[in-house]
C-alpha cells in the first residue's frame, strides 16, 4: 500500500516541480533550472507548498481519473472531467485537454465519451492521467481491460492515436512496475502488446496510420546502441528524444515521447532521487509532463524512503492525493 500511495503522491511532486507555477515550463534552458536549483540549496532544501510550487492540470487529470476508477468509471469519469474544466484554464493547461473536456457530454447515455477525432489530440495529458488506470488493473490476466480502458480514457480528451497510445503506454508501465518486471524490460514488453492495442483502436479510428509503433521501436533500438557504450550512464537520450521524435524539439510535448523521457529517465537514474529529477523534471522541455509519469514510476520502484520530506510534505492536495492511492491498492486487491 505505502508504494501505490508513494505513487500518487510522487506524481504531484515531479509534476510541481516540472511546473514551477508554469515560470519554468516549456523553457529550452534545462541546464539553467538545475543551477538555480542550486542557488537555492538543492532538492534537500526544498520546500513545495501551494502557492509557490503549485501542482498543474496534470495533477488534477489524473486525480479526476484515479477518483472515478475507485467509484464506478466511464460515466464517473465523463462527469468529473466536465466538471473540472472550469479550474484548467488556471493551471495554463494543455489545450487538446480543455477541448477534450468541453465535448464530452455526461447526460448523454450512448454518447457520453465519444469525442470526434482530433488532429491537435496528440499530446501528453492522456499519458499523463493514466498512472492510475495501471495501479486499478496491474494484474497480466487484467490486460486486456486496462488496454481497452486506458485507450477508452486517454481518447475522451485526446482523441488521435498518438495521444491516447501514450495513455497506453504509461498504464501498461506503471502494471509492470506492479509487477515487478525488471525495469530494462519495459520497452520491449510493450511492443509486444502493441498489436492487441491497435486491434482494439483500429476498429475505432480506421484508415489512419501512426509512428507511435517505429518511433518507440527506433528509440530503444538508439537506447541500446546508447547503453552499450556508455554502460547505462544515459545522460543525453531525454536530449536525444526531444530532438528526434518530439514535436517542435520540445521534449515531453506528444503521447509518445512523454513516456519515452521518463522511461529514460528511470534507467538513467539508477534509483537517485535527484538525478531522476534532472533528468525528467528539469530537462527543459513538457517537464510537467514527465515529472509526473516518472515521479509516479519511481514511487512504485522505490518508494519515498529517498525523497526529501520537503518535497512532498507541504505538496498541494497532499491529504488527497495520498487517499487515492490507498484506495487504488484496495481496489486493486480486492478486483476479481
Amino acid at each position: 500500500m505505502e508504494k501505490f500511495k508513494a505513487a500518487v503522491l510522487l506524481a504531484g511532486v515531479g509534476d510541481a516541480l516540472g511546473y514551477r507555477n508554469f515560470t519554468r515550463e516549456n523553457s529550452a534552458l534545462g541546464a539553467k533550472i538545475q543551477e538555480e536549483l542550486k542557488e537555492i540549496g538543492g532538492l534537500e532544501n526544498l520546500v513545495l507548498s501551494g502557492d509557490k510550487w503549485p501542482v498543474s492540470d496534470n495533477t488534477l487529470m489524473h486525480m479526476a481519473t484515479a477518483e472515478a476508477v475507485i467509484t464506478d468509471l466511464y460515466r464517473d469519469l465523463v462527469k468529473r472531467y466536465v466538471e473540472i474544466i472550469d479550474k484548467l484554464p488556471g493551471k495554463w493547461s494543455d489545450p487538446a485537454t480543455i477541448e477534450g473536456c468541453s465535448q464530452l457530454k455526461p447526460d448523454n447515455y450512448l454518447l457520453a465519451w465519444h469525442t470526434p477525432f482530433n488532429e491537435k489530440g496528440s499530446g501528453f495529458g492522456a499519458a499523463t492521467k493514466a498512472m492510475c488506470l495501471g495501479m486499478k488493473y496491474w494484474k497480466p490476466e487484467r490486460l486486456e481491460t486496462l488496454i481497452e480502458v486506458s485507450i477508452e480514457c486517454g481518447r475522451m480528451t485526446h482523441n488521435h492515436p498518438t495521444g491516447f497510445l501514450g495513455s497506453f503506454c504509461t498504464a501498461l508501465f506503471v502494471s509492470y512496475a506492479i509487477q515487478g518486471k525488471p525495469l530494462v524490460q519495459w520497452g520491449r514488453e510493450m511492443m509486444k502488446v502493441v498489436p492487441m492495442a491497435e486491434e482494439y483502436w483500429v476498429g475505432l479510428i480506421s484508415g489512419f496510420a501512426i509512428d507511435f509503433p517505429s518511433d518507440w521501436e527506433n528509440h530503444l533500438t538508439s537506447l541500446f546502441l546508447t547503453s552499450s557504450i556508455r554502460k547505462m550512464e544515459i545522460i543525453i537520450l531525454p536530449y536525444l528524444t526531444a530532438v528526434l521524435w518530439s514535436s517542435e524539439g520540445r521534449g515531453g510535448r506528444r503521447g509518445h515521447d512523454a513516456p519515452m523521457i521518463a522511461y529514460d529517465a528511470l534507467l538513467g537514474c539508477g534509483g537517485d532521487w535527484t538525478e531522476l529529477c534532472n533528468r525528467a523534471m528539469f530537462h527543459g522541455g513538457e517537464s510537467a509532463a514527465t515529472g509526473s509519469i516518472a515521479g509516479c514510476l519511481y514511487g512504485l520502484l522505490y518508494g519515498l524512503n529517498k525523497v526529501p520530506k520537503g518535497l512532498y510534505q507541504d505538496l498541494e492536495l497532499r491529504e488527497r492525493l495520498e487517499y487515492l492511492g490507498e484506495s487504488l491498492y484496495r481496489r486493486s486487491t480486492e478486483e476479481k
